[in-house]
């Protein structure tokens, strides 16, 4: 009885066990965050700095200034940029008409006129002043004193004061533009060279920084080797962990399996002895009991014992009840049970177990060469990276391109050591002039106090008027440097006026609207030596504005220059190949489970023994009759009882006796021999109905476990293979983001820091800055304030003659005779002189 319990506890866990086990097949469809992210990979910067620092041209006082030139130049030259003359001049240069010239710059041809006039007028009224003055017709003669003079002479003295301060700012904003065009001109011409000599780095430098960018593709194969030496023992871990849930519970089964056919074979074989005791003792039980049922019935049937009737017909019931002879017997099952079990089921299983704990271990060694063959693929560079460097050379519009940029740089050198020459001379030139405007400024300035002055001491005997000479010879001083210097000043401002004039509304007006872009862009405008597809030999045609836009967005310099036939930066980063020949070798990876059996040979003879014994179709029903029936059919106690009362009520004492005797005998046959078959029937009924049972269930969860067993043997490679090729494309998807990583990372190296064309677009811009802010602006501003000086010195000469006129002395004689000079109440007399 007490080895029941431990047959149902087995068969429950065996059949929890094999749910268990036959619901997870799927269970290894896992993601790939077993093994994680691929790492951030920090990459060293391949690009030289070869950026132009943006010139900016900072706010200052002279922008009004220089917004007053430009709106003065845009009133002179209202004609549109002149397309045709252009292209005519580029291309045709005999063919441009003098008259289209005139007409496209009539305004200027009319400020020529106008300098013209200035330079004919002006030195032709200086030599009549000259004149005049060594005649010395040029005061006049000698006025009287009277209100009107002194109101003339204090206008005229007003307006070359405010003259001369006008000239004092022209001849001061003239002097600083003169020397800003001076500053600018040294570091604006530096900036030319330095800015070709980036431009041509941008592609004479792109190979070394190609090559260097290729190196850089050892930090992703350093990281994917270094995850190939955890591989296979990762893949095993892998395996192990995903199958270990299904092996562990058949294992589990097994065991249970195990132990319950041990207790289903010591039960039977327990059923067995007691059968064929209960058989043995059966014979022995129904012979006595037949003997003592005659006995007693030849004694109740005795004439002289009263009231034995009762008792008579329960000895004649004395008889067996239940006949084991009749119940089926389980010799056959057992003999086909003989030896089970063979196999030791709890030893196997751990066997079993520490076979398919050694899975990592064993892929290790399984994989190894693969993972060398492995190692090997990945050491190999990508034959795109080989050549990411070795193609640029070979681009011939790169080479055209530094061709091209060394030519103007070497040809614009002379030009640009020649425009610092001239510059310098025209600084000269330009500080000579304001100088001589500014002696101008002094001299009126100075005339005018000594004029004053002299004026001031008019009322005084004493004196003698020098003062007032003074004050006119240095106003005279001044005329003549004005008409001395008119020539070379207005040549100066008419030639710096027709350059800068011509460059900011030809050239910075069309650059700022983009005409200038539009016309480059124009076919047949720019001859083939200036076309930019030309020079590049380029098969299409390049949009300057459209390339000049990509450029400052950061496009890369061949798709700008639409070069992707010959050079196609995602050619050289395709790395589909490469990937393939790694995922050709990941799919080399396998592991054997072969060891891995799960059943010995000898548990499988135990397992398919008990499966064709007929344990559970033996009659267990049969049993369990028979086990039902008494063992005799009459209570023996209380037939001894009923048989010793009638004892005491017989009138013979002999047939008392008598009674009394085989009452005796009946309890001593019921002690010795029914007490025990009883007792055995018991245990047999324990038995029979564990058996009954457990047995039917244990041959079903047999055949389950046996049928488990195999399409897990068989099927267990190919779980293994599945989930080693899943981890693997995890695996070769992980080691994909450290060269995803890379890819990105040159895409971004290559387009916007090494061969990206953003450097063009910053010397375009550069360059409009230092033409137009830094050198036209302040160049038309010099000649702007140079010409207000030289327009209102005309009216400085003018002023200072007439000045200069008021500042001599003046003589009046009274006289009698004359009424004009006779006063109310004044007795006239002769004056003396006063200034």
């Amino acid at each position: 009885m007490a080895r029941a319990p431990g047959l149902l506890a087995p068969l429950l866990g065996l059949g929890l066990g094999l749910m268990l086990a036959l619901s997870l097949p799927g269970s290894w469809a896992a993601d790939c965050g077993s093994l994680g992210p691929a790492a951030h990979l920090t990459f060293a910067p391949a690009a030289r700095s070869r950026w132009l620092a943006p010139r900016v041209r900072a706010p200052g006082p002279l922008d009004h200034l220089y917004g007053t030139v430009r709106s003065f130049l845009s009133a002179v030259q209202l004609n549109p940029f002149p397309t045709e003359l252009v292209r005519a001049l580029l291309n045709e240069p005999a063919s441009v008409k003098v008259d289209e010239v005139v007409r496209y710059e009539a305004g200027y041809v009319v400020c020529a006129v106008i300098a013209g006039l200035y330079l004919l007028v002006v030195p032709t009224a200086g030599l009549c002043f000259w004149c005049c003055r060594d005649h010395r017709r040029c005061r006049g003669p000698a006025k009287m004193e009277h209100k009107e003079l002194a109101c003339e002479r204090g206008t005229f003295m007003t307006f070359l004061l405010l003259t001369t301060l006008v000239l004092l700012i022209g001849v001061v904003c003239a002097f600083v533009t003169n020397q800003r065009v001076h500053e600018q001109t040294g570091p604006s011409a530096e900036a030319v060279p330095q800015m070709l000599l980036s431009l041509r780095h941008l592609v004479s430098d792109v190979p070394q920084e190609l090559q260097a960018v290729a190196q850089q593709f050892s930090l992703p194969q350093k990281h994917v080797l270094k995850d190939l030496d955890d591989i296979a023992t990762n893949l095993g871990s892998t395996i192990h962990t995903q199958l270990r849930s299904t092996v562990y519970d058949t294992l589990a089964s097994l065991r249970s399996l195990g132990q319950a056919l041990q207790v289903s074979v010591d039960h039977l074989r327990a059923l067995n002895t007691t059968l064929l005791e209960l058989q043995d003792r059966q014979q022995d039980l129904e012979r006595a009991v037949s003997v003592c049922r005659e006995r007693l019935h030849d004694l109740l049937q005795e004439p002289g014992c009263r009231g034995c009737a009762e008792s008579l017909r329960q000895a004649g019931d004395l008889e067996l009840g239940a006949d084991f002879s009749q119940v089926t017997h389980v010799d056959d099952v057992l003999h086909r049970l003989k030896g089970v079990p063979e196999a030791n089921f709890s030893s196997m299983v751990q066997e079993e177990n520490n076979t398919f704990n050694a899975l990592p271990l064993l892929a290790s060694l399984q994989m190894a060469d693969v993972v060398k063959e492995l190692k090997k693929a990945v050491a190999q560079q990508p034959r795109g990276l080989k050549t990411l460097a070795k193609a640029f050379p070979n681009w011939e519009a790169a080479y055209r391109w530094s061709q091209a940029l060394e030519k103007v740089e070497n040809s614009s050198r002379p030009y640009l050591k020649e425009v610092q020459r001239y510059e310098k001379y025209r600084w000269i030139v330009g500080c000579v002039l304001c100088s001589v405007v500014l002696l101008v400024v002094v001299c009126n300035l100075v005339g005018l106090n000594l004029g004053i002055w002299g004026l001031s001491a008019r009322e005084d005997p004493s004196h003698s008027g020098a003062k007032g000479r003074a004050g006119a010879r240095v106003l005279n001083v001044g005329v003549c440097l004005s008409c001395l210097f008119a020539a070379p000043l207005i040549l100066l401002v008419f030639s710096t006026f027709l350059v800068g004039g011509n460059v900011q509304t030809l050239v910075c007006r069309s650059w700022e609207s983009g005409e200038l872009y539009k016309f480059a862009d124009t076919p047949g405008n720019l001859p083939p030596s200036m076309n930019l597809s030309h020079l590049l030999g380029l098969k299409k045609n390049v949009s300057i504005l459209l390339a000049y836009q990509q450029c400052r967005k950061g496009a890369a310099l061949w798709r700008v220059l639409q070069l992707n036939d010959s050079y196609d930066l995602e050619t050289y980063l395709d790395m589909s190949q490469y990937m393939a020949s790694l995922e050709q070798e990941l799919q080399n990876l396998k592991v054997d489970l072969e060891n891995v059996d799960l059943l010995s040979p000898a548990g499988h003879r135990d397992l398919q023994a008990l499966q064709s014994s007929g344990l559970g179709g033996l009659q267990y029903p049969g049993f369990l009759i028979q086990i039902q029936k008494p063992v005799v059919n009459t209570n023996m106690e209380k037939l001894a009882h009923e048989l010793e009362g009638l004892a005491q009520t017989q009138g013979s004492s002999v047939l008392g006796k008598q009674l009394q005797e085989e009452a005796h005998r009946l309890r001593n046959l019921y002690q010795e021999k029914v007490l025990p078959q009883q007792s055995l029937v018991a245990k047999l009924n324990v038995t029979v109905r564990v058996l009954a049972s457990s047995a039917p269930k244990l041959q079903l969860e047999t055949s389950r476990v046996m049928d488990r067993v195999t399409h897990l043997k068989g099927e267990l490679p190919a779980w293994a293979t599945r989930i080693l090729r899943n981890e693997s494309e995890c695996f070769l998807t992980r080691e994909m983001g450290y060269f995803s990583q890379y890819t990105a990372w040159v895409r971004e190296e290559v387009t916007q820091h090494i061969a990206t064309c953003q450097p063009l677009s910053g010397a375009l811009d550069n360059s409009r800055v230092i033409l137009c802010d830094m050198m036209a602006d302040p160049w038309n501003a010099f000649w702007f304030c140079l010409g207000w000086c030289a327009f209102f010195l005309l009216p400085s000469v003018i002023f200072a003659i007439k000045t200069s006129k008021y500042c001599h002395p003046i003589w009046k004689r009274l006289s009698s005779s004359s009424s004009e000079e006779t006063q109310l109440f004044h007795i006239p007399r002769v004056t003396s002189l006063k200034l």
